[in-house]
């Protein structure tokens, strides 16, 4: 099921596919969005608040928004290359088209950390549910 973000201005209302969004970014008060297919959107409210709306809407299971730094909340779907060194974080849009963030490195290592941590975890998970396949077939076994 599509799962949407609202947000709302004095003026505006934009509802958007949460799987479309590459990235938001903080411009003083206001906060640009860029989607997937390119599509850019520039609105009066800061990126604090974009944080908390996002809070409200998304159930923290379902989050695929991430903030990144001061400046950035990513979805982490799109990540295609994170560089330390050059502090270089590429999201792959739609088009086929890389979009560069330059993100300071402690916000970089800790996203870099988070997602080898989540490999980790779900290849656990996938080992986990194997050896308990492999135990019910035994006991099948066994029990004919």
């Amino acid at each position: 099921m599509d799962k949407y973000l609202v947000i709302k201005t004095r003026d505006e209302l934009l509802r958007i596919n949460i799987e479309h969004i590459l990235y938001f970014e903080a411009d003083r008060n206001y906060t640009k969005l860029l989607l997937a297919v390119g599509i850019q959107f520039t609105f009066a409210v800061n990126i604090g608040k974009v944080e908390e709306m996002l809070a409200v809407q998304i159930s923290e299971l379902d989050t695929i928004l991430i903030r990144v730094g001061k400046s950035h909340i990513i979805n982490k779907k799109h990540i295609l290359q994170i560089n330390l060194p050059k502090q270089k974080l590429l999201l792959l849009a739609n088009e086929g088209k890389p979009r560069e963030l330059i993100i300071p490195k402690d916000p970089l290592r800790a996203l870099k950390d988070s997602l080898e941590a989540e490999v980790l975890r779900a290849g656990k998970e996938v080992a986990t549910k194997e050896v308990e396949v492999n135990k019910n077939e035994n006991k099948n076994r066994k029990s004919k």
